[in-house]
């Protein structure tokens, strides 16, 4: 399937924001296009993220990615967290989380990142062949921990 990857924009709010509810929906979230449509403009108008947008050559939003600034101390150098990564449910399977993939990576080595970041659901099995297909190596040895506050 041709695909068109985007920087979205406030003129894409609709889209990512119709996207992001279904993500949220996938991992177990309540249905809320409003919440979700807040959250994804203010990342847009505050510019702290960036959120790359997957069309069909129809101009359908497919999918999207969203990669958060980061840093690694151990590295000492900046990096991205891949923080979100949704398909549509009819575009699976054909290629747009692999073309959303590379064009983040493309977007970190053009940023003079060193590294994504990325955590998926253990029985996510899916999405992880997709991720080690392009590269992502599963991190042996750290645990991560959550307080939530």
């Amino acid at each position: 399937m041709p695909v068109t990857l985007v920087s979205a924009d406030l003129t894409a709010l609709p889209d990512v924001a119709d996207l992001f509810n279904q993500y949220r929906q996938f991992y177990q979230q309540e249905d809320d296009l409003p919440r979700a449509t807040a959250f994804i403009q203010a990342r847009l108008v505050q510019g702290d993220s960036l959120i790359l947008l997957a069309r069909s050559s129809a101009g359908e939003a497919l999918g999207f990615a969203q990669l958060y600034p980061s840093f690694s101390s151990i590295d000492c150098a900046a990096s991205y967290l891949l923080s979100d990564l949704f398909t549509a449910p009819s575009a699976r399977g054909q290629g747009v989380g692999r073309a959303l993939l590379l064009a983040a990576r493309e977007q970190a080595l053009d940023s003079g990142r060193t590294s994504l970041t990325l955590e998926t659901a253990v029985d996510n099995l899916t999405a992880q062949r997709l991720y080690e297909s392009v590269g992502f190596v599963r991190e042996q040895g750290f645990l991560t921990y959550i307080w939530a506050l």
